[in-house]
């Protein structure tokens, strides 16, 4: 069943983070979001930091910064005619297997989700291709067995055949909690409505007021490769 994102996102004060993909009501393009929240001061003193076509978080306030490890990382990698998005530092390791001739499934089994124990954050990750005026994409989630620290579990889900107008989001968390529920299930299959303001504006706007932190969209046009990004930070 199709869902609506702005009711999804507004049912849940929590998701943690999130990445939908998929393409556009008209499609012409590739759609790609990623967005970020936070509980902590820590979690929430970020801002998202374009990069040629790339993306990095930064502390917004370096001197507030406690611990980088889990918070600071590249979002969005390029390699070739693909965009990776990922919700860590495994972004860095699928680009390099890419370079390598190598696949995103390959460089996300050397990898497993976050070790801060007892919530387990699930490690997910992205990738749209496009190639001869026609595009793919596949999401994944490395999640821990029910808090389960010694069982990592990795799922990988493909999209060969896009469909105008729809698209799949999958996040870290299933709600709010203590300690955080892991996501739970296939990515859900949700509307992607309007062009790339309005879709990233339907987004902003439902995500909790109190714990959204960044959000990242970018429209890629599959027959011409033209790039349109929007970035909002909360920081300012």
């Amino acid at each position: 069943m199709m869902k609506n994102i702005a009711e999804e996102l507004k049912n849940n004060s929590y998701p943690g983070r999130g990445i939908i993909i998929g393409k556009s009501q008209d499609g012409e393009n590739a759609v790609i979001a990623y967005f970020i929240m936070g509980r902590s001061e820590n979690s929430r003193n970020r801002v998202f930091t374009p990069v040629n076509d790339e993306m990095k978080t930064e502390a917004f306030d370096p001197s507030k910064l406690v611990d980088p490890s889990l918070i600071i990382y590249n979002p969005v990698r390029v390699v070739d005619n693909s965009t990776i998005v990922t919700n860590g530092d495994q972004t860095d390791t699928i680009r390099d297997f890419m370079a390598e001739g190598k696949t995103f499934e390959e460089a996300l089994r050397t990898r497993t989700f976050e070790p801060d124990c007892p919530n387990y954050t699930p490690r997910i990750s992205g990738i749209v291709t496009i190639e001869n005026n026609y595009f793919t994409y596949k999401l994944s989630i490395l999640k821990s067995d029910y808090g389960n620290g010694n069982s990592v579990q990795r799922f990988f889900f493909e999209y060969p055949q896009a469909v105008n107008g729809e698209g799949h989001f999958i996040h870290t968390y299933k709600c709010d909690g203590n300690p955080i529920p892991s996501f739970e299930g296939e990515p859900e299959l949700i509307e992607i409505n309007g062009d790339i303001d309005e879709f990233t504006n339907t987004i902003w706007t439902n995500l909790n007021e109190d714990n959204k932190v960044s959000l990242f969209v970018r429209y890629i046009n599959i027959k011409t490769s033209e790039i349109k990004t929007r970035i909002i930070n909360k920081n300012k």
